[in-house]
């Protein structure tokens, strides 16, 4: 079963109205979604999701509360273009940036390094580039950056030495497999401390999806979508995301530094929007649901 991570704090904090337009950017299982819908009796909610699966379950759920909404199958990358076919202006747009667990839970998926599955990890399943490209095409220095970069993972290198040395003798085709390879190239101590393979998966989940990238261009356009008073809430669950979220959030809140020491600052370069919140969530939901430790709820507005 998939729990939505801050749901009550980003439920809260988008500020629903009962005519509200609303974009749920990543609809997943509809935990966000069913609740905003039940807000906004007057108002229109536009869900984006890329998998099958997921918009299937949640049609299912959303349909039982209400008809107000749409549900878009494509990736959030494209939220500026498809917004914009179908109203100007939206009052709220929420990011939850975490894998749901079905996707992780459902073996043949490739997500996780517990259960054994061809090695996949596609969030879109049209798409060619998998995991598996990535693990047996990619060359020595490509798999050293992206595990360092998406995965901050301090053993890159022996690890991408392992995973060339065995691709030599036979493809790595599935997750235990990849698994293993990392648990022989990390120091004893290292596998102790949580499974050794997590921040490869991740560092590959991301490469594969190129979430990063994705995200950095769907936020820029969501802040150019908002109407006075709308807000944006972004759940993030790794430091990368967060630090684009943050990083972003502050330029677009901030006066110009070179403008900073004027005694009075002009109008057209007064920031248009201001942060709210910035939220982790509490001791009672981690104990509940561990896999939202490192989960972080930002939330600005456009004034």
């Amino acid at each position: 079963m998939h729990i939505s991570v801050l749901l009550e704090e980003s439920i809260k904090y988008l500020n629903l109205k009962d005519n509200s337009k609303i974009v749920d950017c990543t609809l997943g299982y509809a935990g966000h979604s069913s609740l905003i819908l039940k807000q906004i009796k007057n108002g229109f909610l536009y869900a984006f999701d890329q998998d099958k699966n997921a918009i299937e379950a949640s049609e299912k759920k959303l349909k039982q509360i209400g008809n107000n909404y749409e549900i878009i199958n494509k990736n959030f990358v494209n939220l500026k273009s498809e917004i914009q076919k179908r109203t100007n202006k939206v009052d709220g747009i929420l990011f939850d940036l975490g894998v749901s667990s079905p996707q992780l839970d459902v073996a043949e998926r490739g997500f996780s390094y517990h259960k054994d599955a061809k090695l996949d990890m596609r969030m879109d399943q049209s798409q060619t580039l998998s995991a598996y490209e990535v693990v047996n095409e990619y060359s020595y220095e490509k798999l050293v950056t992206i595990f360092h970069r998406y995965g901050e993972e301090k053993y890159a290198s022996s690890i991408a030495k392992g995973i060339i040395k065995n691709r030599e003798k036979q493809p790595i085709e599935t997750t235990l497999q990849l698994a293993e390879i990392i648990k022989q190239n990390v120091p004893m101590k290292y596998r102790q401390k949580s499974h050794p393979a997590r921040k490869v998966f991740q560092a590959i989940r991301i490469e594969v999806n190129n979430e990063l990238e994705v995200f950095k261009k769907s936020l820029l356009d969501a802040l150019s979508l908002l109407d006075i008073n709308g807000r944006i809430c972004v759940i993030t669950f790794h430091s990368l995301e967060d630090k684009i979220c943050k990083q972003i959030f502050n330029e677009v809140s901030s006066v110009p530094k070179e403008l900073k020491n004027l005694p009075i600052i002009p109008e057209e370069y007064k920031p248009k929007y201001k942060i709210i919140a910035n939220i982790a969530p509490t001791k009672k939901e981690i104990e509940n649901n561990p896999r939202c430790r490192s989960a972080r709820l930002r939330v600005i507005e456009r004034g």
